[in-house]
C-alpha cells in the first residue's frame, strides 16, 4: 500500500505537468496528499519542515545560476549575437546540411551558457527559413533542436554551465569539469548517433515527396535578417567563449583563493552574531558559473550597448520572470522529492534500486527514471540525489570508482528519459514551432532514446578503459 501511495503521487504530478498545470502549485499538493494517506497528522509539519526547507534550500543554492543564465541569454538574443551565429553557421557549414547547422548553433549557444528555452526562441526563425529553403519537412525540425539544445551540451560536455551539470557538484564535491575525457566520448557518441538518426529520417520522409509543409504564421514565416544587419560573427561568439574560459579558470582559481573553507566572523562584519562557515568544495562549481556568466553579461553590455539599450529594461524583466518560474518549478519538484523520500513507500523503492549491483548503473537508472516521471532533468536528478546520493557515493567508494565518473553519469542520466511528452522544454519547443506532439514528438523521442543509451555506453567505456 505504501508503494502505491508513492506511485500515485508521482503519477498525479506527471499528469498535472502533462496537462499544463503549474508544478509550483501541484508538487506540494501531490506530496502532501501522499503524506495525508500515510500519516494525516504529519501534513503540516512535513510541509513546513521538509517541503519548504528543501524548496528554499534549492533556491538558495541555484537561483543565481538560473537568473544570470536567463539574463545572459536574453542579452545575447537582444544584441543579435545568436542570429549572427546562425548566419555564420549556414555560411560555413552550408545550407544543404540543415540538421548539422541547427545542431551546431544550438550546441554553441547552450554550451555558451544560454538557457535552453532561450535557444529555442532564438534559433527557430532561422531554422524555419533553412528548412523551407532546403525543402525539408518542418515537422522534423524539433528533433534537430532537441539534439543540439537538450542533450550533449546540456549535461555531457565538461564545463557546461547548464544547471544539470551544476547540481551534482554540491552532492559529490566535484566541479562542472568532472570526467572530461569520458564526457567528450559521450558527447561524440551522442552527436554521431543523433545526426545519423536525423539524416535517416530526413531522407526517408523526403523520399515520399513530402516538402516543408504549410507554415503557421508564427516566428520564422517572414524573411530572416541579412548578415549586413547583424554583428560580426567573431564578436557574437566572444561572450560565449568568455563564459567557457572564465568558468574553467574560476573553477581552479576559487579553490586556491579560499582554500577548503571560508569563515565570516564578527571581526570582518561586526553585525554577525555567530560565525558563518562556507565549505568551499560544495560551492566551487556554482561560484565559477556565476562569475563566468557575470563576465559574459558585462561583455555583451560593453560591446552591444547601442543594440540592447532601448529594450534592456523590458528584456531583463522578461528574463528575470523566466528565471523565477524555472527556478521555482525545479525547487518545488525538489521539495516534492524531499517529502517523497521520507515516506515508507519510497524506502521500498530505493531498497529495490539498491539491489542493482553496479553503482553506476544503479545511479543511471534511478536518475533517468525519476527525471522521466517528473518530466524534468534537474527536478528528477534533484529528487534522486536528495534521497540516494549517500548510497551512490558509498557504492562508488566501495568499488573504487571516482566521484567524477559518478557526477558525469548522473548528469547525463538526468537528460535521458526526461524529455517525455510532459517535459516543459518539449512543450515549449512544440509551441514555438507551431507543431503538435502527433506531428513531431516521434523524432524528439528518437533523440531521447539515443541520449539514454549514451549514458550506458559511457559506463561501458569507463569499465573497459578506466577513462576519466
Amino acid at each position: 500500500m505504501s508503494f502505491l501511495i508513492v506511485l500515485a503521487a508521482l503519477a498525479f504530478l506527471m499528469f498535472a505537468a502533462y496537462r499544463g498545470y503549474s508544478v509550483i502549485l501541484f508538487a506540494p499538493v501531490a506530496a502532501l496528499g501522499a503524506v495525508l494517506l500515510t500519516e494525516p497528522a504529519a501534513v503540516a509539519p512535513v510541509f513546513s519542515g521538509i517541503f519548504m526547507d528543501k524548496m528554499v534550500g534549492f533556491v538558495k543554492l541555484y537561483f543565481p545560476v538560473f537568473l544570470l543564465g536567463a539574463v545572459f541569454g536574453k542579452l545575447v538574443e537582444m544584441a543579435g549575437f545568436s542570429q549572427s551565429i546562425v548566419h555564420a553557421a549556414i555560411r560555413y557549414i552550408g545550407s544543404t546540411r540543415a540538421n548539422a547547422v541547427i545542431v551546431a548553433v544550438c550546441a554553441l549557444l547552450t554550451y555558451g551558457g544560454v538557457s535552453l528555452f532561450v535557444v529555442v526562441f532564438a534559433v527557430y526563425p532561422f531554422a524555419a527559413e533553412l528548412y523551407r529553403q532546403s525543402g525539408i519537412p518542418k515537422r522534423l525540425m524539433p528533433g534537430a533542436i532537441a539534439l543540439g539544445a537538450f542533450s550533449f551540451t546540456m549535461d555531457t560536455l565538461p564545463g557546461t554551465p547548464q544547471i544539470q551539470n551544476i547540481i551534482p557538484t554540491t552532492f559529490f564535491q566535484t566541479t562542472g569539469w568532472a570526467a572530461p575525457s569520458l564526457s567528450i566520448v559521450g558527447a561524440i557518441a551522442t552527436v554521431i548517433a543523433g545526426l545519423a538518426y536525423l539524416e535517416w529520417r530526413r531522407r526517408s520522409v523526403m523520399a515520399t515527396g513530402e516538402g516543408y509543409g504549410a507554415d503557421d504564421g508564427k516566428q520564422g514565416s517572414g524573411p530572416s535578417p541579412t548578415a549586413a544587419d547583424l554583428p560580426h560573427p567573431l564578436l557574437s561568439v566572444a561572450p560565449l567563449v568568455l563564459v567557457g574560459v572564465a568558468n574553467f579558470v574560476l573553477t581552479a582559481a576559487i579553490a586556491k583563493w579560499y582554500g577548503t573553507s571560508y569563515t565570516l566572523t564578527s571581526d570582518l562584519l561586526p553585525g554577525l552574531k555567530a560565525p558563518v562557515e562556507t565549505p568551499i568544495k560544495t560551492v566551487v562549481g556554482i561560484w565559477a558559473v556565476e562569475g563566468a556568466l557575470l563576465l559574459g553579461i558585462l561583455l555583451v553590455c560593453v560591446t552591444a550597448f547601442r543594440r540592447i539599450r532601448a529594450s534592456f529594461a523590458e528584456g531583463t524583466k522578461a528574463a528575470v520572470g523566466g528565471a523565477l518560474l524555472a527556478a521555482m518549478n525545479t525547487a518545488s519538484e525538489y521539495g516534492f522529492g524531499g517529502v517523497i523520500a521520507a515516506l515508507p513507500g519510497f524506502i521500498a523503492v530505493s531498497e529495490a534500486l539498491r539491489k542493482i549491483p553496479d553503482p553506476l548503473v544503479n545511479a543511471a537508472i534511478s536518475v533517468t527514471t525519476l527525471s522521466g516521471i517528473t518530466g524534468s532533468a534537474s527536478g528528477g536528478m534533484s529528487i534522486a540525489l536528495a534521497a540516494m546520493a549517500d548510497s551512490f557515493i558509498a557504492g562508488c567508494n566501495a568499488a573504487g570508482i571516482p566521484l567524477e565518473v559518478l557526477h558525469r553519469v548522473v548528469a547525463m542520466a538526468s537528460g535521458g528519459m526526461d524529455t517525455l511528452p510532459h517535459n516543459g522544454a518539449v512543450i515549449t519547443l512544440l509551441a514555438v514551432t507551431g507543431l503538435t506532439h502527433k506531428q513531431s514528438y516521434k523524432d524528439i523521442f528518437g533523440i531521447t532514446i539515443i541520449k539514454t543509451l549514451a549514458v550506458f555506453f559511457v559506463i561501458a567505456v569507463y569499465y573497459l578503459t578506466g577513462l576519466v
